[in-house]
Formats: C-alpha cells, sequence, structure tokens
C-alpha cells in the first residue's frame, strides 16, 4: 500500500503551534525523511534559538519569508511580496517532490493579514502530491482550511505566564 501524506494544521490562541510542528521536524528528520520549513512573517532579525539547532540537521532545510518585524495595523507591499515569494518557492518545491513533509509556518496568520489569498492556499493544499506530508500553523486558521484537514489541533491558552510580567525568555520562547 501506498504511503499517503495527510494534510495538518495547529492553530490557535494558545502557545505552541511552531513549537509543535518542530517537533515533528524533528521527528521526521531522525527517520531520515526530508523536511522544508518555510516561515511566513519571519525574518532575519527574528533570533530564534531553534534556527541554530535546524542549521545542523542536514534533512531539514528552512527558510523565511518575512521582513523580521512584527506587522501592526495595514500590511506592507513588501510584507505581500515577501509572503507571495514564499508561497510561489513553496509550490514549486512541491512540485518537486524531494521533501517528505513542509511546513508553512504562521501562513494562517499570513492568510489573516492579507498578504496571501485563501483561493491560493486551498489550491496549493488540493495540489499536494499524495506521500507529502503537509503542516499549517498559525493562529486564526481560516474554516475553510480546518473541513480539508486531516488533523487539526487547537492550543487552547488557559493561563499564560505573560499576564504576570514574565518576559520572553531565551531558550523558551525564542
Amino acid at each position: 500500500m501506498k504511503k499517503r501524506g495527510l494534510i495538518q494544521v495547529y492553530t490557535g490562541k494558545g502557545k505552541g503551534k511552531t513549537t509543535a510542528a518542530l517537533g515533528l521536524a524533528l521527528r521526521a528528520a531522525g527517520a531520515g525523511l526530508k523536511v522544508y520549513i518555510g516561515q511566513f512573517l519571519k525574518g532575519a532579525s527574528y533570533n530564534y534559538s531553534e534556527l541554530k539547532t535546524l542549521e545542523k540537521i542536514k534533512q531539514i532545510k528552512l527558510e523565511q519569508f518575512g521582513q523580521g518585524c512584527f506587522i501592526k495595523g495595514a500590511a506592507k507591499s513588501e510584507d505581500k511580496e515577501l509572503a507571495r515569494g514564499g508561497l510561489k518557492k513553496v509550490k514549486k518545491l512541491m512540485v518537486q517532490g524531494k521533501y517528505d513533509l513542509m511546513i508553512l509556518d504562521e501562513i494562517n496568520i499570513a492568510l489573516k493579514l492579507g498578504l496571501l489569498s485563501l483561493d491560493e492556499v486551498i489550491q496549493l493544499i488540493n495540489n499536494k502530491p499524495g506521500r507529502l506530508e503537509l503542516v499549517l500553523t498559525g493562529r486564526s486558521a481560516p474554516a475553510k482550511i480546518l473541513r480539508i484537514a486531516d488533523l487539526v489541533t487547537e492550543m487552547r491558552e488557559i493561563k499564560h505566564y505573560y499576564k504576570k510580567s514574565v518576559s520572553a525568555r531565551k531558550g523558551i520562547e525564542f
């Protein structure tokens, strides 16, 4: 029987969506699978500690499609260009078929901010090669994506230490 890749979505307002996807990437790489991570909205000025580790794992390729700053208010044309360029790159890689797992980190936020069109992302999902495992992360996943996904995990915040003025900590949040 031929292995079929599924569509997974990690969404919600709670902490841990990207962390869960990166855990899956580590598991897949440990099993000898080839992994691609495309991070929408994140750029070189983000100094996330996990990036240092991922660079050392030959089965994982990571690229960022953002300016490296939070988007507040209306997105700039450069933000849209970077996101569209990222989606174009992902489509090309998907067709090439050299990855077993592709993670589109924060793509749901890119959709919410209007950087990408929902129709384009749905088309990408529908054109996914059968064996490819595809993961989409980020808050506010559109209902249409939730309906076509095989697995949806919602991270729900019950309690968060940020509300007690605990700052983001290196090695834990970044």
